[in-house]
């Protein structure tokens, strides 16, 4: 059966790379040390799918003050040790992509070198060479359209043609947001699934169904 979409938009964080459990782990422990105790649960409410931009721009609002010019290289330091000893591909995800026969790529709110060590540790990378979408490249990050727009018209594809596949309430507002249909994947646990669902919107929690719900097969 031939796909239902001519173009299939993949999140990174927690939806390719299983990173978002390690991120949390990593934003608790700095946030603590620089004055602001959350939960990790609080952590992913307020930032998972959001750019690191906004997440320390909040952090300059609540502490009143400018963040101190090392805190994101400090940030960037401790994600790339813990990543590189403990990031594994999102599982079943290799499968999937096997099975998706249509155009695919990625579009993160992360940043080309943050998705080039993810993607790259776990073997992914080579799958999207060329097709990979940043947030730093448009005007406004998640969940606004902007990303998902810029992804869809740079590979000449129609809003309506495209699926999302995404895992944070940012990523799946944007999708809507964009004209797209929406997947919304909440295998990893992090978001609580009623924060993704709504309309245009369907909920899984194994990325190997994702192919039949594309209409692959």
């Amino acid at each position: 059966m031939a796909s239902t979409y001519k173009l299939v938009i993949f999140d990174c964080d927690g939806v390719l790379v299983d990173s978002e459990p390690l991120a949390l782990r990593v934003d608790t422990e700095l946030f603590a040390e620089l004055g602001w105790p959350l939960s990790s649960e609080e952590i992913a409410r307020r930032f998972v799918g959001r750019t690191t931009d906004y997440m320390m721009g909040e952090l300059a609002a609540h502490l009143g003050t400018p963040v101190p010019e090392d805190v994101n290289a400090r940030f960037v330091a401790r994600y790339r040790e813990v990543l590189a000893a403990e990031l594994r591909p999102v599982e079943g995800i290799a499968e999937a992509l096997d099975r998706i026969a249509g155009l695919t790529c990625v579009a993160s709110s992360g940043s080309h070198e943050k998705m080039r060590f993810t993607l790259g540790l776990t073997g992914l990378y080579e799958r999207f060479d060329g097709r990979i979408f940043s947030a730093t490249e448009v005007a406004h990050g998640k969940p606004a359209p902007d990303l998902f727009l810029h992804a869809a018209r740079s590979l000449g594809v129609e809003p309506d043609d495209c699926a999302v596949i995404e895992d944070s309430e940012y990523g799946v507002l944007a999708a809507r947001a964009a004209g797209m249909t929406a997947y919304g994947y909440v295998g990893g646990g992090i978001i609580p699934a009623e924060r993704l669902a709504g309309p245009g919107t369907t909920l899984f929690d194994d990325m190997r169904e994702l192919p039949g719900l594309l209409g692959e097969e």
